[in-house]
């Protein structure tokens, strides 16, 4: 009879620190220059050259734990992580291990309709290693890339408290929200700034021992994670089934076949022999700092939503969409900031205008890459587009009109207004009222139909008015009328 089993998962993140140069150098982290020229002495480990360590990136790893509720520790230290591979010029990674800057913390997350917390072990400041590039040039040949090397990196390892590929989705997808909208990383799993390694074991329900484990290594795609993680705890009941045992071991995804595969034995622990770096001195973070650094913490989605919901009136929709990125949120308070100086309305009126234009409007002309987002028109020529529709001197299928020329040219609403002779609103009923009798006596049919009870053929008199009118009748005035007019 099979047996029921209980997954356990671990992760560990390695996310890049949004930092433009290096951890102990000053070469550019800039991604995609040409092959080792980002490089210089101390990165690519030549005798003599000494690392300085790089005062930005270790603030930007102290936010990550504030922020995440870890004990961020007044002193920390690097240490040399000694092993041998083609990637690691100098024979050892600077490493923190003894004491790291960031101890314990949390993060919870939503699966479905439930909440989780997964505790973590802590998050440490290490250096990059190169980059291997197997069968460079159509060969046989391994070469080595440096631009990489020395990159600065936090190392986020949770406790082994994840119960299924979908929770481990969803602890990495709200991880990077978090870490994206701190500022600290960009996200972009593509480029490889945000990656993780996954340690999957399986034990017997009810069981308290946990079973072998099994590290899958640099995995840089939710849907790889996900599949990474689901293969692999088949494959280690398939061999606990079948007789066998797990065997400890790293191992890489390969996401053409689907499957893992066996890199390395790691049935012996690995000796890195840690020591202290020589060279570098204690990193101390005084209280003071750390406070300062607390207080300087940009809000997280979470808080972001709970604002707006309270205060801009927004629907949990609305927040949610517009916390999907962290220029999005900025271009959304802007814009919201912006109306609500106006005056004229309840704040959150402003805020639900300036939600449902960026949703209908904004948002599919928006590109976004990592951190940076392009927008197709500044929010505050957005808000001065709005200002008018507000007032009444656009209509609000004027506004869009001149909104999509904005788009396309590139000036503002005024300038476009101008170019295009968008006339203001008629509300003059009786000049409208004239127009609409002749299109209910051009169109009989059709008003036979709304007298026999067809209401739903009033938007097709609606979009006459506004054809003849070129969209600049007041909407409110023309419902009013035809409603009346078409009774007779």
């Amino acid at each position: 009879m099979a047996r029921s089993y209980e997954t356990v998962i671990g992760l560990e993140v390695h996310a890049q620190l949004k930092s433009d140069s290096k951890l102990f150098c000053s070469c550019s982290t800039a991604y995609g220059a040409a092959p080792n020229t980002h490089v210089c002495a101390v990165c690519i480990g030549l005798p003599g050259a000494l690392p300085v360590p790089n005062e930005r990136a270790m603030e930007l790893a102290a936010i990550a734990g504030l922020a995440l509720g870890c004990d961020v520790r007044s002193e920390s230290r690097f240490d040399r992580k000694n092993y041998f591979y083609p990637d690691l010029a100098k024979g050892y990674q600077i490493s923190q291990f003894n004491e790291p800057l960031n101890l314990g913390g949390e993060l919870t997350f939503a699966v479905g309709d439930e909440t989780k917390t997964v505790h973590l072990t802590r998050i440490h400041v290490e250096e990059d290693a190169a980059k291997n590039l197997h069968g460079a040039g159509g060969g046989t040949a391994t070469v080595v890339d440096f631009n990489r090397a020395g990159t600065p990196l936090i190392e986020i390892v949770s406790e082994p408290e994840l119960r299924s590929s979908a929770e481990a989705e969803a602890y990495l997808r709200k991880l990077r929200d978090v870490l994206m909208f701190l500022g600290v990383n960009d996200g972009n799993l593509e480029e490889g700034s945000f990656r993780c390694d996954a340690n999957v074991s399986i034990r017997p329900l009810g069981q308290a021992e946990f079973g072998t484990r099994t590290e899958i290594k640099n995995i840089n795609s939710f849907k790889f994670v996900r599949q990474a993680i689901d293969y692999e705890v088949t494959r280690q009941i398939g061999v606990v089934e079948g007789g066998g045992r797990v065997t400890q071991e790293t191992r890489g995804w390969n996401d053409v076949t689907g499957k893992t595969f066996s890199q390395r034995s790691k049935e012996e622990a690995h000796d890195y022999r840690y020591f202290p770096d020589p060279d570098l001195p204690p990193i101390v973070f005084g209280e003071e700092r750390i406070e300062a650094l607390r207080k300087a913490t940009p809000k997280l989605p979470e808080q972001l939503r709970a604002e707006w919901t309270r205060d801009w009136g927004l629907t949990p929709y609305d927040a949610d969409v517009l916390t999907g990125h962290p220029a999005i949120a900025a271009y959304f308070t802007t814009l919201a900031s912006a109306l609500d100086a106006g005056g004229k309305e309840p704040r959150a009126e402003a805020g639900k205008r300036a939600a449902n234009f960026i949703q209908a409007e904004v948002l599919r002309e928006v590109k976004t890459s990592g951190l940076d987002a392009t927008f197709p028109v500044p929010a505050s020529s957005v808000a001065d587009l709005l200002t008018r529709v507000q007032s009444g001197a656009l209509t609000g299928k004027q506004g869009k009109q001149v909104f999509g020329e904005m788009v396309q040219s590139g000036e503002s609403a005024e300038a476009v207004i101008a170019r295009l002779g968008v006339q203001a609103p008629i509300s003059d009923t009786g000049a409208l009222e004239a127009e609409i009798r002749a299109i209910i006596a051009a169109n009989a049919g059709q008003h036979e139909q709304y007298k026999a009870g067809k209401t739903k053929v009033m938007g097709f008199f609606v979009g006459q008015v506004m054809k003849v009118t070129k969209g600049a009748a007041d909407p409110a005035v023309v419902n009013a009328l035809l409603e009346r007019l078409l009774q007779e």
